[in-house]
């Protein structure tokens, strides 16, 4: 007698029950392990410069927020007969957009000091003895890297301090890094967006059972003439029969308005934020009734806590040296009448 066959039925999976925290897995600063790792003749920076140069050109309240502070620093300085203005003004690009400032100093017979000439941070690196410093000429060439080698007791360098390490200075700007390429990515994708004329404008939907084919033809022909290059591309849509006659409906243009505005404002802000320069002394164009206040005071707030700090960091080389390189007159405005 032949038994009947009994569906088998697998047991369900025992399901663990687990408890987690979302950032356990999140992934930390990646320069929190880094170094300035050493490659047999100098030290590598911290933070790539030609990343951080690129910012500049990146960014526009970036660029604008550095030139600020820059010109404020150009106003007040005094030439001297150690540091001409030239070198000043290259020392102080270098200091705020690399964290980085370097003199080289020229000597008399005697050996002390004739004058000061800024060196390009782009190319200055620690040597690996820490005793030289090396002035890169070139890195790609023929005949391998080609460098000048300076005593470290003539070279003086005035740098924006990282907690991490003591060779190099980061600007203090780099927590707002991803805004400002956030702000340049919004603008290149709006850039193409306009141009590429992929996009629909709106959609002319047309139910109206009493246009004609003759009327119809000529309706497309003139909305093809009235485009032009890189504007928007409209869609037709015909479904006779319906209640609605001709309707214009648009596509998505407002949202995709309203969210680029929102990214280029928040990472405008971020910029803003990370160089503490007032939106007054930016030329940002004011979004309410009120303005941005009193541009005199948020100018004379701005030197008090922002400039003035850094002329103090850049006297310390007349510390070090025993001379007075830097000397900075008041900062003073004309108030209109």
């Amino acid at each position: 007698m032949k038994r009947a066959k009994q569906n088998m039925v697998a047991p369900a999976p025992t399901v663990d029950f687990e408890v987690f925290n979302i950032m356990d897995d999140a992934p930390a600063n990646v320069l929190d392990y880094l170094q300035c790792a050493d490659n047999g003749i100098y030290f590598e920076p911290l933070v790539s410069y030609e990343s951080l140069m690129q910012l500049t050109t990146t960014g526009v309240h970036h660029a604008s927020a550095l030139q600020a502070k820059a010109n404020i620093l150009k106003k007040t300085f005094e030439p001297s007969q150690y540091l001409s203005r030239k070198d000043f003004e290259l020392f102080v690009m270098n200091y705020l957009t690399l964290g980085d400032g370097y003199l080289q100093i020229t000597r008399n017979r005697l050996g002390g000091v004739l004058k000061l000439t800024s060196l390009l941070t782009m190319y200055t690196r620690m040597a690996s003895d820490m005793k030289h410093y090396l002035y890169i000429r070139n890195r790609f060439g023929l005949n391998g890297l080609q460098y000048d080698t300076i005593k470290i007791a003539d070279v003086v360098n005035v740098k924006q301090h990282d907690l991490r390490q003591q060779i190099y200075g980061v600007p203090e700007y780099l927590p707002a890094m991803h805004s400002i390429m956030l702000n340049n990515s919004a603008t290149r994708f709006r850039r193409r967006y306009y141009d590429n004329g992929s996009h629909a404008g709106f959609i002319l939907y047309c139910t109206d059972e009493k246009i004609n084919e003759d009327d119809w033809n000529v309706l497309k022909s003139n909305m093809r003439q009235s485009r032009g290059r890189g504007n928007f591309k409209n869609v037709m849509l015909r479904s006779p029969g319906g209640k609605d006659g001709i309707k214009l409906i648009p596509i998505s243009e407002v949202a995709a308005k309203d969210e680029f505005l929102n990214i280029k404002s928040v990472s405008a802000e971020d910029m803003l934020a990370a160089h503490r320069v007032p939106a007054i002394l930016m030329g940002i164009v004011p979004q309410n009734a009120g303005g941005l206040g009193d541009p005199i005071k948020a100018a004379k707030v701005f030197y008090e806590h922002e400039i003035a700090p850094i002329q103090e960091s850049f006297k310390s080389i007349n510390e070090q040296l025993g001379i007075e390189v830097f000397k900075f007159k008041d900062y003073q405005l004309d108030t209109p009448t």
